[in-house]
């Protein structure tokens, strides 16, 4: 299979915010790795049997229900101990599985930002596609600068699925983050933060993996 390229990402600590208010927290995340790329259309035909139209561009219309299947046949495929168990419509993630799953939000901002302080770690339009660049799907990972931990296309091209509820007290919807290739670029942030509900696939929302120690 198309090799996973993850990145370390050290442990430390940043304030997380939310573009919807002023508010914002202190989060501190341990050491974890996470994926250079988001996940590909030839990745997710090679575990799934999805085919792939176009290779190199990042998969999409995955529900989160799919997105954690596919961690769990990546972890299979390398011998690694799936992380997600299920239950009917319930999901339990084992923490102590060395297998591939979704990061935590706390994870996605933590490495998203890079060390950055501001909302994004670069100019836009060298580092995110966003709905400025009159795209109609997203384009080929790889193309736009990294961040400081050697992440690409983690801000634009097409938000990302990450383990937690939107709102543990209202319903099951799942978050994603960072803003897609149709979004303006105003909202293209680390601080953007969306939802829908786990059977739902988007066409600018994908699937970046992570793996080891959980945020603390």
């Amino acid at each position: 299979m198309t090799d996973m390229e993850m990145a370390r990402i050290p442990a430390g600590r940043v304030l997380r915010g939310d573009m919807r208010g002023s508010e914002r927290r202190e989060i501190v995340v341990s050491e974890f790795e996470i994926g250079v790329f988001p996940v590909t259309e030839e990745q997710v035909a090679e575990l799934l049997g999805i085919p792939a139209r176009h290779p190199r561009r990042p998969a999409v219309d995955l529900s989160w229900f799919r997105a954690i299947r596919l961690c769990n046949a990546l972890s299979e495929w390398e011998g690694l101990d799936p992380v997600y168990r299920f239950d009917g419509e319930e999901v339990h993630a084992d923490a102590e599985s060395d297998g591939f799953r979704l990061p935590t939000e706390d994870e996605w901002e933590y490495a998203c930002r890079a060390g950055a302080t501001g909302s994004t770690y670069g100019p836009i339009r060298e580092i995110a596609w966003t709905a400025a660049d009159g795209l109609r799907a997203p384009v080929d990972v790889g193309a736009r600068l990294p961040n400081l931990f050697g992440l690409f296309d983690i801000l634009g091209n097409v938000a990302e699925w990450c383990e937690d509820l939107v709102d543990p007290e209202r319903g099951n919807a799942r978050v994603f983050r960072g803003g897609g290739w149709n979004d303006a670029p105003a909202v293209v942030r680390a601080t953007t933060r969306r939802g829908g509900g786990p059977r739902d696939g988007f066409d600018d929302v994908g699937v970046r993996v992570a793996r080891g120690a959980r945020d603390s």
